[in-house]
C-alpha cells in the first residue's frame, strides 16, 4: 500500500537543515545548498516583532536599545527558546526558496548526545515552521555522508564535528554510529574562555563578537605564529572607560586550553570504546574534521600530536553536516519510519 505522503501533492521540494547553535545552513534537493547564516533573531521586546534575523540580526548583538534583543535560541546544539526557534526556521525555509504556502518534507540534524525532550522539541519546531513531514539525522553521521566517508563499507571511519555549541565523535561502519561521544562544548566555549581570560588578566570586558574575532585572527590549538598579535578595545572594569589592550597569539592560545583539552579527551575516549578491528581502520584512513571549529588553526596537528594518527580537515568543513543530511534526503521514508518507531518507543 502506498503511504499517505506519497498521494499528497508536493508542496515545496524537500530539505535538510543544519540547525546549529552558531549557523544554520539550508540544503534544497536539486539545487544544493541556498542559505548559510547565523541562528540569530533581533525582537522587539514590546510587540515580539522581528526586525532581523541571519547575518543581518548577528551585527546587532551588544548594540540594540532596550527595546530590541538579539538572541541566540539555541544553545549547545539544543532548542533553548522553542517559540523563537520556530520563527527563525520559518522564516529560513522561505528565505531558501519554499513559498509561504510550502510544506515541504524536511531532515533535521540533531546532536547525537541529544535527549528524547530535545529531540521532541525539535521536531515540532520543524512541524510548526511548516513542515509535511520531518525526519532526523544524527550529526556525526550527516557529517560523515557530506565528507565523503566510504559509511556503507565494512570498515571503520572516525568523525569530529566541532560546531559553535557541540562537539560530535563517532566511529561509524555499514552506514550507522558504532561509537559515539557527544560534549557541550563548541566554539562559543572558545570565544568564552577568552573573554574570561581578558576580564581576569587585563580588567577589561569584551563583548561577544570581540571575542570570537579575536579567535578567529589569532586563535590555535597548536603553536603557530606566535609573535602574532592584536590590538583589542573594551571596558576597563575599574574605571569603567574604554581601554585598549595588545594580546598576543600565545595568550589567546592558553586562554582556550580547558575547552580544548575537553575536545581531545572526547577524542581519546572515543578512540578508547572503539572496537580492535574498527580502530585499525582509522589508523588507515585517519580522522576527520568538519564543523566551524574544525577551521581554528593547528586543531588537526593538535589531536595529530595527542593520538598519533593522521588528521584531516574536510574540503567543506562547514557544510559538511547539511550536505550530509541533503544527500539523506533520498532515503527520507526509511529515515522517517525509523524515526518515528524510535520515538514510540521512548515513549
Amino acid at each position: 500500500m502506498r503511504s499517505l505522503a506519497s498521494l499528497m501533492p508536493a508542496t515545496g521540494r524537500d530539505v535538510a537543515v543544519d540547525l546549529g547553535t552558531a549557523n544554520t545552513v539550508v540544503y534544497v534537493r536539486g539545487r544544493g545548498i541556498v542559505l548559510s547564516e547565523p541562528s540569530v533573531i533581533a525582537l522587539d521586546s514590546l510587540s515580539g516583532e522581528i526586525h532581523a534575523v541571519g547575518a543581518e540580526a548577528k551585527r546587532m548583538i551588544g548594540r540594540t536599545p532596550a527595546t530590541i534583543s538579539a538572541i541566540r535560541p539555541l544553545r549547545h546544539g539544543v532548542i533553548a527558546d522553542f517559540e523563537v526557534t520556530e520563527r527563525m526556521l520559518r522564516y529560513f525555509i522561505r528565505k531558501a526558496g519554499q513559498g509561504r504556502f510550502a510544506h515541504p518534507r524536511v531532515v533535521m540534524c540533531a546532536p547525537s548526545g541529544a535527549t528524547d525532550v530535545e529531540k521532541r522539541a525539535i521536531n515540532e519546531a520543524c512541524l510548526a515552521a511548516g513542515a509535511r513531514q520531518m525526519s532526523l539525522i544524527e550529526e556525526p553521521l550527516a557529517a560523515a555522508i557530506g565528507g565523503g566517508l566510504p559509511i556503507a563499507e565494512p570498515s571503520g571511519s572516525m568523525v569530529v564535528d566541532v560546531g559553535g555549541g557541540t562537539t560530535e565523535v563517532a566511529v561509524l561502519s555499514l552506514g550507522g554510529i558504532v561509537v559515539s561521544e557527544s560534549v557541550r562544548v563548541g566554539g562559543y566555549d572558545l570565544d568564552e574562555a577568552i573573554a574570561a581570560d581578558v576580564r581576569r588578566r587585563y580588567n577589561l570586558a569584551l563583548g561577544q563578537q570581540t571575542a570570537e574575532n579575536l579567535k578567529i585572527e589569532l586563535g590555535s590549538a597548536w603553536p603557530v605564529e606566535d609573535d602574532m598579535k592584536a590590538e583589542i578595545r573594551g571596558r576597563d572594569l575599574v574605571t569603567g572607560l574604554p581601554r585598549q589592550v595588545v594580546l598576543t597569539a600565545e595568550e589567546v592560545r592558553e586562554a582556550m586550553a580547558e575547552p580544548l583539552a575537553a575536545v581531545v579527551a572526547a577524542v581519546r575516549t572515543t578512540l578508547e570504546r572503539t572496537p580492535p578491528e574498527l580502530a585499525a581502520d582509522v589508523v588507515e584512513r585517519g580522522i576527520m574534521l568538519a564543523g566551524g571549529g574544525a577551521l581554528l588553526r593547528g586543531l588537526d596537528e593538535r589531536l595529530r600530536q595527542e593520538t598519533h594518527m593522521p588528521v584531516y580537515v574536510a574540503e567543506r568543513a562547514l557544510e559538511c553536516v547539511a550536505l550530509g543530511a541533503g544527500r539523506s534526503l533520498d532515503e527520507f521514508e526509511a529515515m522517517h519510519r525509523s524515526s518515528r518507531s524510535a520515538t514510540v518507543r521512548h515513549r
